[in-house]
C-alpha cells in the first residue's frame, strides 16, 4: 500500500514522521528516517533522566537565594514557557523574575492566560513591548531579505531577557524545550543545550544582527531603537556569570502531558489557531500573526503547522500515517484571513507579498499560484486585533471597525476551546455576513458557555 504521507506532494518525506526534505537542517538516513526522529529516539532510549534530574538540582542550588531572584524565566505565555514557569515554582520552589518580550500580536485569550498564570503562581512579571513604528519596518525588511517577517520576535524574545539578566544581575535563565525537539542545529546526544550567543547567531537571528539591521534600514531607525534586539556584550555576560539553559535538557519534554498539568493547575485555556486542526488547541495560541507565519512556511517549503504537529504525534506513536495525511491535506496551505491584517501592517499588497516570498522558496518545492490556494475562515477574535495600517489602504471588506485591543477575555467554552458566538458578540467582535450562526467564521455556532465552576 502506498504511503499516504508520501502521496501529499512530490517532496521526499521522512518514513517515520511527516517532515519533508525542505525542512530546515533535515537529513535522511539509509532507512529514510530523518535526523529529528533519530534525535527523539535518542532522547527516549539513551538519556539517563534520573541523572539529568540530579544535574538540574545541583545547578539550581548553585544560585538559589544568592541573588534578588533565583532565575529569570523568559515567558511568552504559551504552553512551553508556562509549563517551565509552573515547574520551577511548583516543583522546585524558586523565586523567578518572569520576563516577557511582547512582539505586539498577543491575542485576548492569551492575555487572560498570562494574568491567571502570574497571579496563581505569585511571581514578579516584567513585560516589554518595542516601538511599533520600528517593528513595522523590521517586519518588512526581514520579509524582503529572509522571507521571514518575525526577525523582531526571534531576536527580541532571546536577547531582551538576556539584557534583563545583565541589568538585574540575575545569572541563571531557564528556557523551555530544547531545539533538538524539532530541528537539528543541536542534538540530544550533544548534552545540555546552552542558549547562548553562538546559538543566537547560528539560527535564531536569521543571520542578521541588530547592527546589520541598522545598516539595512533608513536613517529614521538608529541603534538606540534596535537595542532591545541586540544580544548583550560578552564582557557583560561574563561579568554577571550568565548561565542560560533549556529545562527540556534536564527533564523529558512531553507537550501533551505538560499542557494537561497547566490546564488543571493554572486554568490555562486553549484556543483556535489558523491552520491548526482540532485537538491541538494548545499550539501557538499567543500570536495573531501565527497563521501568516505558517502560511509563508507552506509557500516556501511545502508544509505547514499541521505537518509539524502530526510529525510529533507520529514520533510518539500517537497517530497513524493515514490520519496524519488527512489532517495535513485538510489544513496546511490555506490562505489565512490574518494575511489581510498583516498586509495592512507592512503596507504592501498581496501581489507584492507573493513576489517577495517566491524569492525564498526552498528547492525542490515550487510555490503554488495564488489562484490555487484556498482561503480559511477568520478566527473568533480577528476583528478585535489592533489595526495599525502603514501606508496603503486595504480593501474595504478587509478593514475592521475601530475596536480597541482587548487585554482580558471572558471565559472560554471548555468543550470548544474558543468563545461561543454569543460570547464573541457580547465582547464586541463583529459577525461576518452569513446566516444566524455567522457562517464563514471560526466561531462555533453554540450557546454561550456556562460560568466557570469556581465563579
Amino acid at each position: 500500500m502506498p504511503d499516504p504521507i508520501a502521496q501529499l506532494s512530490t517532496l521526499k518525506r521522512c518514513t517515520r514522521c511527516a517532515l519533508p526534505e525542505t525542512h530546515e537542517s533535515i537529513t535522511f538516513d539509509a532507512e529514510g528516517v530523518c535526523n529529528v526522529c533519530r534525535q527523539v529516539e535518542f532522547k527516549q532510549e539513551h538519556i539517563d533522566w534520573n541523572a539529568r534530574a540530579t544535574e538540574l538540582d545541583e545547578l539550581i542550588e548553585q544560585y538559589r537565594g544568592k541573588y534578588d531572584y533565583d532565575c529569570i524565566v523568559p515567558f511568552s505565555g504559551g504552553k512551553d514557557s508556562t509549563f517551565t514557569l509552573w515547574y520551577l515554582v511548583r516543583e522546585k520552589g524558586l523565586k523567578p523574575l518572569v520576563v516577557s518580550f511582547d512582539h505586539g500580536f498577543y491575542r485576548p485569550n492569551h492575555l487572560a492566560n498570562v494574568e491567571r498564570t502570574i497571579t496563581a503562581l505569585g511571581v514578579d512579571y516584567h513585560r516589554f513591548r518595542p516601538n511599533w513604528d520600528v517593528v513595522r519596518k523590521l517586519m518588512l525588511e526581514a520579509l524582503e531579505r529572509k522571507g521571514d517577517f518575525c526577525w523582531h520576535c526571534h531576536t527580541g524574545i532571546f536577547s531582551y531577557p538576556m539584557q534583563i539578566a545583565v541589568k538585574f544581575e540575575v545569572p541563571l535563565l531557564f528556557w523551555g524545550e530544547p531545539s533538538a525537539e524539532y530541528t537539528s542545529y543541536y542534538s540530544y546526544d550533544h548534552g545540555i543545550e546552552e542558549v547562548d550567543e553562538r546559538r543566537f547567531n547560528r539560527f535564531v537571528n536569521l543571520g542578521i544582527t541588530a547592527e546589520d539591521m541598522e545598516g539595512m534600514l533608513d536613517d529614521s531607525v538608529t541603534m538606540r531603537d534596535l537595542e532591545p534586539f541586540a544580544y548583550p556584550k560578552m564582557r557583560d555576560l561574563r561579568r554577571v556569570g550568565v548561565r542560560s539553559v533549556c529545562l527540556g535538557s534536564y527533564i523529558p519534554w512531553d507537550v501533551k502531558q505538560q499542557v494537561q498539568l497547566i490546564k488543571d493547575d493554572l486554568d490555562w485555556r486553549e484556543d483556535v489557531v489558523e491552520g491548526v486542526p482540532e485537538g491541538y488547541g494548545y499550539e501557538k495560541i499567543e500570536c495573531a500573526m501565527q497563521g501568516v507565519r505558517d502560511y509563508i512556511k507552506y509557500l516556501k517549503r511545502g508544509y505547514g503547522r499541521t505537518a509539524h504537529l502530526a510529525s510529533i504525534d507520529l514520533r510518539n506513536d500517537r497517530m497513524d500515517r493515514e490520519t496524519a495525511a488527512k489532517l495535513i491535506e485538510g489544513h496546511d496551505g490555506k490562505r489565512p484571513a490574518s494575511l489581510d491584517v498583516f498586509l495592512e501592517y507592512v503596507g504592501i499588497d498581496e501581489e507584492r507579498f507573493m513576489e517577495i516570498v517566491a524569492r525564498h522558496v526552498v528547492s525542490p518545492w515550487a510555490q503554488p499560484e495564488l489562484i490555487q490556494i484556498e482561503s480559511a475562515a477568520e478566527l473568533w477574535d480577528h476583528n478585535m486585533w489592533a489595526r495599525r495600517p502603514a501606508g496603503i489602504s486595504a480593501p474595504r471588506e478587509a478593514v475592521a471597525s475601530g475596536l480597541q485591543q482587548v487585554e482580558n477575555a471572558l471565559p472560554m467554552a471548555a468543550e470548544h476551546g474558543t468563545f461561543s458566538q454569543a460570547t464573541a458578540e457580547a465582547m464586541g467582535a463583529a459577525v461576518p455576513n452569513g446566516d444566524a450562526h455567522g457562517n464563514g467564521t471560526s466561531v462555533p455556532p453554540v450557546a454561550a458557555p456556562a460560568p466557570d465552576e469556581d465563579s
